[in-house]
């Protein structure tokens, strides 16, 4: 349509959402699906958390709140960052936003000229370059492949900085892999960093509870404190707390670039919801018994997932430290026929096969930058995951 904006031609819809959409028309449909596209816990919202958005309806805080957010709730992010990470702040380096992905975009925002670069480790959550896009800055893929545990290296990180190099983005645990660096690893890329004053880092660090196997999580602030001054953490209460509906996320930063981003928000949606701040300072505060929980059931899903896949013919699937993905190669898949003749000639092909086979809604590795690969989400029930495994070795079994 004529009268659209020019950016919009740069980005697409998000594939992940799209692929959990396509799942819910299919079901609606009468079709046998099963999705695993989408990155959201199957687990409830805990009670305490509820009881506490409740709480709060009830005695009225249902108003607007500042800006980036209540004094309460940032006294409580403070209060994490300094009781898990060894990390000081303020409050005011701290924002809040609705979601991780409105922290990404007003930082973006705030700070991105054209033309500006910045470096993003491929495979990448699929909102990185489309935000980078929007903001008429330039996304410097750093394919990390199978073989690295999709980790970026050193060595690349600093062959990826130029002189326009103005933001590095960093997830761990990764979606859509499930890579986690360790100390040793993070302590190279921050090594890089330090070298290169005029380049910031954002860490997205939404699944930093969600590891397994006793890794031990850190963040790049905390590791070298001289990136403090140009480093973004930024989290969230999606994952971990299982709140996704509930729209908050959080970072500390320099006071400075926390003005600017709360600049951006106020003249685009403005606080986030007043009662879902509320139920954040309770998830902060409160019991964190049940997310080791939560994790020993995901780790077990992992397991089976990861083995199950690479029981498939032509899979091969790398076993992640944390998150709740899985980022299997369909390279084997590649070039096969189909019982009714189709070529199998990209990872799109493959995942279109095996919705359209045996119903299982997976997301193509082309969405995430890095092929032939698709990615599974585990957050789901053991027995639709065992189903939807079972379905996909048939699946591959079938391709000659």
């Amino acid at each position: 349509m004529a009268f659209l904006a020019d950016r919009l031609d740069l980005i697409k819809p998000s594939p992940t959402i799209a692929v959990t959409m396509k799942a819910r028309e299919l079901k609606a449909a009468g079709r046998d699906v099963i999705g695993l596209g989408a990155g959201e816990p199957d687990f409830d919202t805990p009670d305490n958390i509820k009881a506490a958005a409740v709480e709060a309806i009830r005695r009225g805080d249902t108003k607007y709140t500042n800006v980036d957010g209540t004094p309460e709730l940032k006294k409580a992010i403070c209060g994490k960052f300094e009781r898990e990470n060894g990390l000081s702040y303020k409050v005011d380096e701290i924002t809040v936003a609705s979601g991780g992905k409105q922290i990404i975009y007003n930082a973006m925002v705030a700070t991105l000229n054209p033309g500006d670069e910045v470096v993003i480790p491929a495979p990448y959550w699929v909102s990185y370059p489309d935000i980078v896009l929007l903001c008429e800055g330039k996304p410097v893929f750093v394919p990390c492949g199978q073989e690295s545990g999709f980790k970026m290296q050193a060595r690349d990180l600093d062959r990826a900085i130029t002189p326009k190099t103005k933001w590095v983005i960093l997830n761990s645990p990764s979606n859509p892999t499930g890579a986690a660096y360790t100390r040793d690893e993070l302590k190279a890329l921050t090594d890089v960093l330090v070298k290169h004053p005029h380049v910031w880092i954002l860490t997205d660090d939404m699944y930093e509870h969600l590891v397994y196997d006793n890794f031990v999580f850190t963040t790049p602030a905390q590791i070298e404190p001289r990136l403090k001054d140009r480093t973004v953490t930024m989290n969230g209460v999606s994952k971990a707390y299982c709140m996704t509906g509930w729209r908050i996320g959080y970072a500390a930063a320099p006071v400075a670039l926390i003005k600017a981003i709360a600049k951006v928000q106020s003249q685009s949606t403005s606080n986030p919801c007043s009662v879902s701040q509320a139920a954040s300072v309770e998830a902060l505060n409160g019991p964190q018994d049940f997310i080791a929980k939560h994790n020993a059931v995901f780790k077990q899903r992992r397991d089976m997932v990861v083995e199950m896949l690479n029981q498939a013919k032509g899979l091969k699937c790398h076993k992640p430290e944390g998150a709740f993905y899985v980022y299997p190669s369909c390279a084997g898949t590649i070039g096969k026929r189909t019982p009714e003749g189709k070529v199998i000639a990209s990872d799109d092909d493959f995942v279109a096969y095996i919705l359209e086979a045996e119903g299982v809604a997976a997301v193509q590795g082309s969405a995430f930058g890095l092929s032939p690969f698709f990615r599974i989400s585990y957050a789901t029930s053991t027995e639709a995951l065992k189903d939807a495994c079972t379905r996909i070795q048939r699946a591959c079994a079938k391709l000659g």
